[in-house]
C-alpha cells in the first residue's frame, strides 16, 4: 500500500445524487452532470460505476475517462472494484464513484466505499456519488418499520454534513413499470425485487422519507451560518444500556435525527454499574458513527449520575427508551428510571420512546438460549453458586446434631452468600444464593426436616431476618467488589500518568520521549511497539519478549500503513475498518492539528492477528495524550532555545556593530587627517620630507589595523549563525599558539612575551583558525592597552579535563571590571565609545569562545596583574 497523494490544504466537495430506490435515475443524472462539468473544462474521471445492462446509462460513459477497476482476489474469486490509489495518483478535478454505501472487498484498504471517498475529499478532489435513503444510518430503524427489511449497508449521517444533495425522484408507479420492462434489473432479479422494496406501499413510504430527509438537509445547510442565541443551544443526551441493544439503537438513531435537524450537540452516556459485563462495542461504534460524543461513567446510583451529568453539561433534552412489554416480574426488581427522572429533572425535556420488545426483537430458540448460557459467564456463575451452596449444606449436615447450633449454620450460609457475591457477576446470583440459603436451611435443618413447613415458634421471623441479612450483605459485597475494581483501575491509570510524566521530565530530546513511550507500551501490552516521528526519519522500537527482533512491524508494508495514518490522521489496522489486512494497529498522535508521531502496536501472533481489547485501547489512548503533551513540551523547549539563540545573535550583532563603528572611526579619522594635511599643503608651510614620511607611516599602520579588523570580521563567517557552533577538529594547542605568536611579532616586533607550556602534548577540539584569531586579539589588546615595556605572559594550565589559557599583563586594575563587561556583553554604547575603545577584538573573542562552548573572563592575579583566562575542554595525547 502506498499513499500517493498528501492531504490537501482545502478538501474537495461532495455531491450526492439522492433517491429512494434503485432505478430512479441517480447514476444517469450523475453521468449527465459529469458531461456538463467536462464541457466547462474540468478534468473528470469515472472512478467506478456499477455495471448496468441499461443502454441509456452505458451510452453516457462515452466521452468520459474511465478508470480501470482494481482486481481483488478473495477465496479464489476475482472481484473488480474501485481503484482508490489509481484515482489519487491521477488526481483529477472530479471523480465519479457510484453506490456510496457499498462494502469493499475484504482485501481492500477500507472496509466501506464512503471511506474511500473520504480520502478523495481530503486529497482535494471533488466527488459525485449516489445513495438511497434506506442506507442512511439514522433512518435504519425507520426503514425497518416501514418495509420489514433490515438494511445492512449504511452510511454515517455525519458524512453528509458538508455535502450537497440532489434529489432524483420519479413516481412509484412509473418506477414499477420500468422494473417490469427490465430497465432496472435482469429478469431473474426482478421477481426478487418485487418481494422486497418494490411494493407500491413501501415505495411511497420510502419516497416520502427521502423527500423529508432532503428537506431537512436543506434546512440544516441554510441555517448553518445563522448565529445561535448564547445560552439557548440545545444539548441532547441519550443512554446506552448494554443489555438492551435494540432499545438503545432506537434511541440513538432517534436522537441523531433530531440533533442533526436542530444542529445540536449530543452525548451518549454509558453507565457502568456492578452488573456491567464488558463493553458492547456495537453500541459504542453506532453512537460515534451517528455523531455522538460517547461518555463512560462508573455509577452506583444511576439516577444521581444521570442528574449530575445533565446539570453539569447543561443538557436540555433527555431521550429514554421505554420497553412497553416489560414482564411484570422484571418490573418488581427494576423500577422504571423515567419515573424518578421526572421528579429530579424538572427543567429538562424528557422524551420517552416506546419500544415493543416482542415485536422488534427476534425470538431466540431454545438451542440458542442454551448456547448463550454455556458460552458466557452465566454457566460459570451458576456453577460457583450451586457448588458453594451444596458444599455448605454438606458441611452443615456433617456437624448437625453434634452440638453445632442453628445459629452457626445460619452464619455458614451467610458466609456462602458473601463468597458467591465475591466470585460471581452482578446481583442476581448473590440474591439467588440468599433465597436458596433460607430454603436449604429450612429444608434440611429445621423440624420437620425435608419440608418447608415451620412449626417452631419464632422461626418464621428468623428465616425472614436471615433472608434480609443475606440480601443486604450480598448487595454490600457486590458494591464493595465493584468499588475495589474501579479503584484499582483508576489507581493503575494514575500510576501510568505518574511514571510516564516522571520519565518524560528526565528527557532532553524528542526521540527519548518516543523511546520511553515505546518501551512502556511494549512492556505493558507484551507486544512489539514502533513509534515513528513526524518526518519518519527516526523510529523508536521496543520488542516483546516473545517476538524478539523479528517483528512484523519491520516490513515496509507496515511502515507504509503508518505513513497513511499520519497523513489521514485516523486509526487503521487490526480492529478498524481501514487497512484490515495489517498486522498491527496504528494510532496517530495529534498535536495542534498536525501529526506529531504514529504509534504502531503489533499483534501477538503474526499468523493470527488478535484485536486489542477496549481496555488496551483506552490505555494506549491515555498514553498517547500524555505523549502528545510531552512532545509539545519538548517542542516548546526547543523553540525557547531557538529564541535564546536568536537573542544572543542579535546581541552579538549589536555589539559588533557598535565595536565596528568605533574601531573604524579612529583609524579612518587618522588616515583622513593625514591625507588632508598632505593635499592641502600650502607653499608657505610646505611639509618637509621627514614629516611626509611620518604621515605615510601613520597611514600604513592604520591601514594594517583596518586589515586586521577585516580578518576579525571574516573569522565570524566561519561560525554557524543558526546554531552558534563551529566545525571543530582535534588540534595540538602548541601549534595554534605558535602561529598566533608569529603573527603578533610580525605587527609588533618589540613585544616581550613569556610563554609557559606544559610538558605533555595538549590536544583540544577547536577551529584552529578561529582560536588563533582569539589568541592574537588578546595579545594585541595587551600590547595596545597594557603598561608599556612590560612583558606579557602567555601560560597554559591543565586542570582535570579542562585547558586554561592565560594572557597576563600589567594594567590598571579598574580595567578588569571593564573587560568583564565587554566579555559578558552587558556593556553600553557609552562604554564602547570611551577612550578605552577595546572594540571589535574582544567582541569577536567572546563570540568565538561561546561557539566553542568555552568560557572567558578577567581576574586579578596575586601580583596585581590582569589575567584574561580562556577555559576549554581538552583531550590528552
Amino acid at each position: 500500500m502506498k499513499q500517493v497523494k498528501p492531504v490537501a490544504k482545502y478538501p474537495g466537495k461532495l455531491k450526492v445524487f439522492f433517491g429512494y430506490a434503485a432505478g430512479v435515475g441517480k447514476t444517469y443524472a450523475m453521468l449527465e452532470e459529469a458531461h456538463d462539468q467536462l464541457e466547462i473544462g474540468r478534468q473528470v474521471l469515472v472512478g467506478y460505476v456499477e455495471p448496468h445492462t441499461r443502454p441509456e446509462t452505458t451510452k453516457l460513459l462515452e466521452g468520459l475517462t474511465v478508470l480501470p477497476p482494481k482486481v481483488y482476489e478473495h477465496k479464489g474469486i476475482k472481484l473488480k472494484d474501485f481503484d482508490l490509489d489509481g484515482a489519487l495518483l491521477l488526481h483529477p478535478d472530479l471523480v465519479l464513484v457510484d453506490e456510496l454505501a457499498h462494502s469493499n472487498p475484504p482485501s481492500a484498504r477500507n472496509k466501506k466505499r464512503y471511506q474511500d471517498i473520504e480520502e478523495l475529499l481530503k486529497a482535494g478532489i471533488d466527488v459525485y456519488t449516489t445513495v438511497n435513503v434506506q442506507h442512511i444510518e439514522s433512518l435504519n430503524d425507520v426503514v425497518e418499520e416501514m418495509t420489514g427489511i433490515v438494511v445492512q449497508e449504511t452510511v454515517p449521517d455525519v458524512f453528509f454534513e458538508e455535502s450537497s444533495l440532489k434529489v432524483i425522484d420519479i413516481e412509484a408507479g412509473e418506477l414499477l413499470e420500468r422494473l417490469r420492462l427490465g430497465k432496472i434489473y435482469q429478469e431473474e432479479n426482478t421477481s426478487r425485487a418485487l418481494q422486497n422494496f418494490f411494493v407500491p406501499e413501501k415505495l411511497n413510504l420510502l419516497r416520502g422519507l427521502a423527500i423529508q430527509k432532503a428537506a431537512d438537509h436543506i434546512i440544516i445547510n441554510e441555517n448553518k451560518e445563522v448565529s445561535k442565541i448564547p445560552g439557548m443551544e440545545s444539548v441532547f443526551l441519550s443512554l446506552i444500556f448494554d443489555d438492551e441493544v435494540a432499545l438503545t439503537k432506537r434511541t440513538l438513531r432517534w436522537t441523531a435525527r433530531l440533533s442533526q435537524l436542530l444542529r445540536a450537540k449530543w452525548f451518549a452516556l454509558r453507565l457502568m454499574t456492578e452488573e456491567t459485563e464488558g463493553e458492547n462495542q456495537e453500541l459504542i461504534k453506532l453512537a460515534e458513527k451517528l455523531g455522538a460524543e460517547v461518555v463512560n461513567i462508573e455509577s452506583y446510583d444511576v439516577i444521581e449520575t444521570i442528574t449530575s451529568f445533565v446539570k453539569l453539561q447543561g443538557v436540555t433534552d433527555l431521550v429514554i427508551g421505554k420497553n412497553v412489554t416489560l414482564p411484570w416480574w422484571k418490573k418488581i426488581f427494576r423500577e422504571p428510571i423515567e419515573d424518578k427522572l421526572f421528579g429530579e429533572l424538572k427543567q429538562t425535556e424528557i422524551h420517552l420512546l416506546p419500544y415493543d420488545e416482542k415485536a422488534m426483537k427476534p425470538k431466540s430458540g431454545l438451542s440458542s438460549k442454551i448456547r448463550n448460557f454455556f458460552e458466557g459467564n452465566k454457566f460459570k456463575d451458576f456453577s460457583i453458586t450451586f457448588f458453594l451452596m451444596l458444599f455448605t449444606t454438606f458441611m452443615s449436615s456433617a456437624f448437625f446434631g453434634s452440638g453445632f447450633g442453628d445459629q452457626n449454620i445460619i452464619i455458614l450460609y451467610l458466609v456462602t452468600v458473601i463468597l458467591v457475591a465475591r466470585f460471581t457477576t452482578g446481583y442476581f446470583w448473590s440474591g439467588l444464593s440468599s433465597v436458596l440459603s433460607v430454603i436449604f436451611f429450612n429444608w434440611f435443618f429445621v423440624e420437620p426436616l425435608y419440608s418447608l413447613t415451620v412449626y417452631k415458634e419464632g422461626y418464621p421471623i428468623t428465616l425472614i431476618i436471615m433472608l434480609a441479612v443475606g440480601l443486604l450483605v450480598s448487595n454490600i459485597m457486590v458494591r464493595m467488589k465493584a468499588s475495589s475494581l474501579s479503584s484499582n483501575k483508576k489507581e493503575h491509570q494514575i500510576q501510568i500518568l505518574y511514571d510516564l510524566n516522571r520519565r518524560y521530565l528526565l528527557t532532553s530530546q524528542l526521540y527519548e520521549v518516543l523511546q520511553i513511550t515505546a518501551t512502556y507500551l511494549s512492556n505493558s501490552l507484551n507486544r512489539d511497539v514502533f513509534i515513528y516521528d513526524e518526518s519518519f526519519e527516526k523510529v523508536a522500537k521496543s520488542f516483546s519478549e516473545s517476538q524478539g527482533n523479528a517483528s512484523v512491524l519491520n516490513k515496509s508494508e507496515e511502515q507504509a500503513i503508518a505513513q497513511w495514518v499520519a497523513l489521514n490522521q485516523k486509526e487503521a489496522g487490526v480492529g478498524t475498518d481501514t487497512l484490515v489486512g495489517a498486522k498491527a494497529r496504528y494510532f496517530p498522535v495529534i498535536l495542534q492539528g498536525d501529526t506529531a508521531a504514529v504509534i504502531g502496536v503489533a499483534s501477538k501472533s503474526p499468523l493470527e492477528p488478535n484485536e486489542l481489547t477496549e481496555e488496551n485501547l483506552n490505555f494506549i489512548r491515555l498514553v498517547t495524550v500524555q505523549m502528545a503533551i510531552a512532545i509539545e513540551q519538548k517542542m516548546l523547549q526547543k523553540e525557547k532555545q531557538r529564541i535564546l539563540v536568536d537573542q544572543e545573535k542579535e546581541k552579538t550583532k549589536g555589539n559588533l556593530l557598535r565595536a565596528i563603528s568605533h574601531d573604524l572611526r579612529t583609524p579612518l579619522t587618522s588616515i583622513s587627517g593625514a591625507v588632508e594635511m598632505v593635499l592641502n599643503e600650502e607653499p608657505a608651510h610646505e611639509l618637509s620630507r621627514e614629516e611626509k614620511k611620518q604621515f605615510l607611516i601613520g597611514i600604513e599602520k592604520d591601514a594594517e589595523w583596518l586589515l586586521r579588523m577585516v580578518e576579525n570580521l571574516l573569522s565570524i563567517t566561519r561560525i554557524d549563525t543558526q546554531k552558534m557552533e563551529v566545525k571543530k577538529t582535534e588540534e595540538v594547542l602548541d601549534d595554534i599558539l605558535s602561529s598566533a605568536i608569529f603573527r603578533i611579532k610580525k605587527y609588533y616586533p618589540g613585544i616581550q612575551l613569556e610563554v609557559s607550556l606544559p610538558d605533555e602534548v595538549v590536544l583540544v577540539q577547536v577551529d584552529p583558525i578561529l582560536m588563533e584569531q582569539v589568541i592574537f586579539n588578546l595579545l594585541e589588546n595587551s600590547v595596545r592597552y597594557g603598561v608599556k615595556d612590560k612583558p606579557i605572559k602567555l601560560k597554559v594550565v591543565l586542570r582535570g579535563n579542562a585547558t586554561s589559557i592565560h594572557v597576563i599583563n600589567e594594567g590598571q586594575i579598574e580595567d578588569i571590571t571593564y573587560l568583564n563587561s565587554l566579555l559578558d556583553n552587558d556593556h553600553k554604547e557609552t562604554v564602547i565609545d570611551s577612550k578605552k575603545g577595546l572594540g571589535i577584538g574582544l567582541s569577536i573573542v567572546k563570540t568565538i569562545i561561546s561557539a566553542h562552548n568555552g568560557i572567558i573572563y578577567a581576574t586579578e592575579t596575586d601580583d596585581k596583574e590582569i589575567d584574561v583566562t580562556i577555559e576549554l575542554r581538552r583531550k590528552k595525547g
